[in-house]
């Protein structure tokens, strides 16, 4: 599916996603990748989720996102609390979402001019 919106020049956004990958700005990602407006991270974390350690939240605490959006694949799935103390101690806000409503949203926040990370697990 592609994706459109009006006011993101010079931001990354997604631009399209399938089964197993992203376009942000028209670039294919089929691994894990953390972008926000001003920044394109490829392979934030070289985990799946059930893997993930609470030193990738820290990352994420590090941005200087307001709400950070995790897309866990294509089903929704909450990671442990003690994993996401740092986003808590660093007052992020945490939103998980599949991938796709992950990336819909994101985009809508980033033409918002949120400050907004997207932090997604790709199979």
């Amino acid at each position: 599916m592609k994706l459109h919106l009006s006011k993101t020049d010079g931001l990354y956004t997604f631009s399209g996603y399938g089964e197993g990958y992203v376009l942000v700005n028209g670039m294919r990602h089929e691994n894990n990748v953390l972008v926000t407006p001003t920044r394109l991270t490829p392979g934030w974390t070289g985990h799946d989720f059930d893997a993930l350690t609470a030193e990738d939240f820290e990352l994420l605490a590090a941005t200087d996102a307001e709400i950070v959006i995790l897309g866990t694949g294509n089903a929704l799935r909450f990671p442990h609390p003690r994993l996401t103390q740092s986003l808590l101690a660093a007052r992020r806000g945490l939103e998980v979402m599949d991938a796709q409503a992950a990336c819909r949203t994101y985009n809508i926040l980033a033409a918002e001019d949120r400050k907004v990370a997207c932090a997604l697990l790709l199979p």
